[in-house]
């Protein structure tokens, strides 16, 4: 009944940028963790970047400086800035958030649909 939905994949050059969104739409009153995964073809999920609700962020070894996790809590938005696109950072890419509904004692894990990232080189 919460639904997380993604947007602004597709395909970049090596060297490009990309920014992707995650909006949550449903009876949402708050948003603890919000976090981007990605999964490469072949590969397991791998935790990307994570945001809290006091703005901390963590991420990746391997997006370090390149990558940056924000969010918008008035729009129950999650963003993920990507710069100097590499291709090994093609994979599909999944914004998860935890999420505190009207009328729920506790928060509740969801997942986006994925959104493709293919970078050429």
């Amino acid at each position: 009944q919460v639904q997380l939905v993604e947007s602004g994949g597709g395909l970049v050059q090596a060297g490009g940028s990309l920014r992707l969104s995650c909006a949550a739409s449903g009876t949402i009153f708050s948003i603890n963790t919000m976090a981007w995964y990605r999964q490469a073809p072949g590969k397991q999920r791998e935790l990307v970047a994570t945001i809290a609700s006091d703005g901390n962020t963590n991420s990746a070894d391997s997006v370090k400086g390149r990558f940056t996790i924000s969010r918008d809590d008035a729009k129950n938005t999650v963003y993920l800035q990507m710069n100097s696109l590499k291709s090994e950072d093609t994979a599909v890419y999944y914004c998860w958030m935890s999420v505190k509904r009207r009328n729920f004692m506790s928060f509740v894990a969801y997942w986006g649909q994925g959104t493709q990232v293919t970078v050429s080189s």
